[in-house]
């Protein structure tokens, strides 16, 4: 199987990301959003975000096959050099080594920026996120029990981190 291709993403990609991550908000607990987002939506934060917090884009045989982004975390200062992450990549690409390979990306991009600590939110349960945070050395820190409500039910999230400096 091809290696991914991996790159920054660009206004063309928004239709792509947002298609997936409206799957995402409509038919999983994965992602905590329930309003769909549009692309334009998207366009717009990540416009004001691009200097500062990466977004990359995977692709296999010449198609969007997920995206990883960071962001981020709280709101004060002191928090500027911790960037929380995520990533989503097509169902029906699971399991071929997209994940691990977007993910790396990002997580180098964000060393390169300046980033002394990434966390990652995992909605539970999760776990093919979970076996993908652990082998790219992310540590679980604690999970918050039911901080969020989705589907007719209150949800867990556990919380890793990983040390990029």
């Amino acid at each position: 199987m091809p290696a991914p291709l991996i790159r920054p993403a660009t206004v063309s990609d928004f239709p792509a990301i947002a298609a997936l991550t409206n799957h995402f908000i409509a038919n999983t607990t994965i992602h905590f959003g329930t309003t769909p987002v549009t692309a334009d939506e998207l366009t717009a934060a990540w416009l004001q975000s691009r200097d500062t917090y990466p977004q990359l884009v995977a692709e296999l045989d010449g198609r969007f096959a997920g995206f990883a982004k960071a962001y981020r975390w709280r709101e004060r200062e002191a928090y500027a050099k911790t960037a929380e992450v995520g990533i989503y990549i097509l169902l029906d690409l699971h399991r071929r080594g997209v994940g691990r390979a977007l993910y790396s990306a990002l997580l180098d991009d964000c060393r390169t920026r300046g980033f002394h600590t990434a966390i990652g939110g995992i909605a539970l349960p999760n776990e093919p996120s979970i076996r993908l945070h652990e082998k790219l050395g992310f540590t679980h820190i604690g999970t918050f029990r039911e901080c969020g409500y989705k589907h007719g039910a209150w949800r867990d999230v556990a919380f890793y981190q990983m040390m990029l400096g």
